[in-house]
């Protein structure tokens, strides 16, 4: 089987995609992804038998409506013209999309009208992720456009994989038939993200947050809560991962709250960089913002891998993060709350058998629920649409064959 894999991101960073594309070159099958080029990268280069193309490059440093848009669209239009000229030298049966922006599932066109199945990936739900991006009200005119958009994208695809329950059902409610959907929440790669010796030679406490920056991550509350409790801490320090729009603003905040050498910035580390990392750090905080429709219901990933590395994890309480985790493994803060956050650091750093416990519980998770069990889910479905295109095309010729015995 061929399968092409299309994802406005860095694919080297994307664990979701990652996994899907070690599920089906493990069984043989034949995968070809075309993705983002973080600087540095090759254009092309084969990575565990998979065929990577960077088709364009991107910073991700938008802070206008418009930047995003273009950007967007640029890589739309290329990609759709890549994915063509591919399309009849490869014969794709199964072209998947990842979302976002969900938009993206058009660039399959040409591969659909050819007969590939099409399925529509959707990380993150557009409508909300753009409102919280760009300060948009669920009530504005551009949110009830990308709604559309949502309902046009979905109908073109031929299946839909959603990121997590909450948006399942928010899907259900405005733009999809459940037989025509299926969840699949992010795990983390269990070969990455598991437990390994400590062996750093300091004796400093670290604090980190790896991932992207932007404003419903609410790391200006984390810092803000940090400097509560720096001077109780004199071996902590809180390293903080990542590219995004806030970054800037990051700093800044670090500097007037003279946290210069106790809140570090690194920059953008893909997963097997970021994974030894984060099993070597002491505590992990999560702190998104609750008010954020987006980041409310966005599940993060990076809460289980922290499980799955064996370091105890301070969570924002969102929706999401409650519909799937509890008080036994993870330490909860009331969202944007920064004083709250700052008792859940200063809890957690005096009392190590806290630690252990949320450590153990969060193992104990990890192992009922991880990729290894929901592989063979992806897999079938993969299979299912490939079956349902031989049917379609074996009734086609049948057809075929009964008008040319008539005409005979």
């Amino acid at each position: 089987m061929k399968v092409c894999m299309l994802s406005y991101s860095f694919y080297e960073s994307d664990t979701r995609i990652l996994q899907y594309t070690k599920a089906l070159t493990e069984r043989g099958d034949a995968v070809d992804v075309l993705a983002l080029r973080d600087e540095g990268k090759p254009t092309f280069e084969i990575m565990d038998g998979v065929r990577i193309y960077r088709i364009m490059g991107r910073k991700v440093n938008e802070r206008s409506q418009l930047v995003y848009l273009t950007r967007v669209l640029r890589f739309l239009l290329y990609s759709t013209w890549v994915i063509a000229r591919r399309q009849i030298s490869e014969r794709y049966q199964v072209i998947h999309v990842h979302s976002v922006p969900d938009f993206l599932v058009f660039a399959a066109l040409a591969p659909k009208l050819l007969g590939a199945q099409v399925i529509l990936d959707i990380h993150d739900i557009l409508p909300e992720f753009y409102a919280s991006k760009f300060a948009c009200g669920t009530d504005s005119f551009l949110f009830k456009l990308l709604v559309l958009v949502e309902k046009f994208s979905i109908a073109f695809a031929d299946h839909v994989i959603i990121a997590n329950e909450i948006w399942y059902q928010r899907l259900l409610s405005r733009s999809v038939r459940p037989e025509k959907c299926s969840t699949i929440i992010n795990y983390p790669d269990p070969q990455l993200f598991c437990t390994r010796p400590k062996v750093r030679a300091d004796d400093k406490f670290l604090i980190i947050y790896p991932g992207t920056l932007n404003i419903h991550q609410g790391l200006d509350i984390a810092i803000r809560a940090f400097a509560k409790v720096v001077g109780g801490l004199p071996n902590a320090e809180f390293h903080i991962y990542g590219e995004g729009a806030a970054k800037p603003s990051l700093r800044s905040l670090a500097r007037e709250l003279g946290l210069d050498g106790r809140v570090v910035f690194h920059g953008f580390l893909t997963s097997p960089e970021i994974a030894p990392i984060m099993a070597a750090s002491d505590l992990a905080v999560v702190p998104k913002r609750a008010s954020s429709p987006f980041g409310n219901e966005a599940a993060s990933t990076k809460i289980m891998e922290f499980m799955s590395v064996g370091v105890p994890v301070i969570v924002s309480r969102t929706k999401i993060d409650t519909f799937y985790h509890d008080d036994t493994r993870v330490r909860f803060f009331e969202s944007e709350n920064e004083v709250d956050l700052a008792n859940a650091i200063l809890e957690l750093y005096l009392h190590p058998e806290l630690r252990a416990a949320l450590v153990a519980n969060g193992a104990e998770y990890v192992r009922r629920h991880n990729w290894r069990e929901k592989q063979r889910e992806y897999l079938d479905i993969i299979d299912s649409l490939v079956r349902s295109r031989n049917g379609r095309a074996t009734l086609r010729d049948s057809s075929s064959l009964v008008s040319l015995a008539k005409k005979g």
